[in-house]
């Protein structure tokens, strides 16, 4: 063991994520924002990612920094084989809570140990405002929480509209949401917009899925 940590079962945990999710070396250097090389190192163990990279890509599996760190070897088989499944929509709309929404359109599983953190869904994707990252018919799964981090990507509801996809940016007494499409101006809304509107945050996105 380094000061660091285990660079074989960093690696190990790693691979078995990947494998699970079917996410490839790529994916993940667009997703952190390393270079290839880098992240090949990480997987075939010759080094130890730093720890807000480590925290990264926990939350883009959706797991805790623990499950990428210790060895699981004694009980990933069986702990990671539980799921729980959630509804994913079309559309999430104002002033209808979500129990009550009809355009359920798929459903997808989520890992049991995510579940146990909260209350989650999933929203199709429509458009391109949130390109390259995010593409028109992704599929978002969403923590529900009326609130996010500065930089955090979430699901707002502004003015009575659909929900929406967007980064969160905070500033001393106003927000923006962000779309990661150039071609989209950010939306600014004042304290007093957010309230009078409203604009509403309902979930923050912990996880991408993408069907080929």
């Amino acid at each position: 063991m380094s000061e660091l940590g285990n660079k074989d079962i960093m690696a190990k945990n790693i691979q078995f994520y990947m494998d699970k999710y079917e996410k490839t070396r790529q994916d993940m250097c667009d997703a952190l924002g390393v270079k290839y090389t880098t992240f090949t190192d990480w997987v075939k163990g010759n080094s130890y990612p730093r720890i807000d990279k480590i925290e990264l890509m926990a939350n883009y599996f959706g797991i805790s920094k623990a499950d990428l760190v210790e060895d699981h070897t004694k009980y990933e088989s069986n702990s990671l084989k539980k799921a729980t499944t959630i509804k994913i929509y079309g559309r999430v709309a104002a002033g209808i809570p979500l129990e009550a929404i009809e355009d359920v359109i798929d459903e997808e599983e989520i890992p049991e140990e995510l579940a146990r953190t909260g209350e989650f869904f999933g929203l199709r994707i429509s458009g391109d405002s949130m390109e390259p990252d995010i593409h028109n018919g992704d599929t978002v799964i969403v923590k529900r929480q009326n609130d996010a981090e500065s930089d955090e990507i979430v699901i707002a509801l502004v003015n009575g509209d659909d929900g929406v996809c967007k980064r969160l940016k905070k500033y001393a007494d106003s927000i923006a949401l962000i779309s990661l499409n150039p071609n989209y101006e950010p939306m600014y809304f004042s304290r007093e917009e957010i309230d009078e509107k409203p604009v509403k945050i309902i979930g923050k996105v912990v996880e991408l899925r993408r069907k080929f």
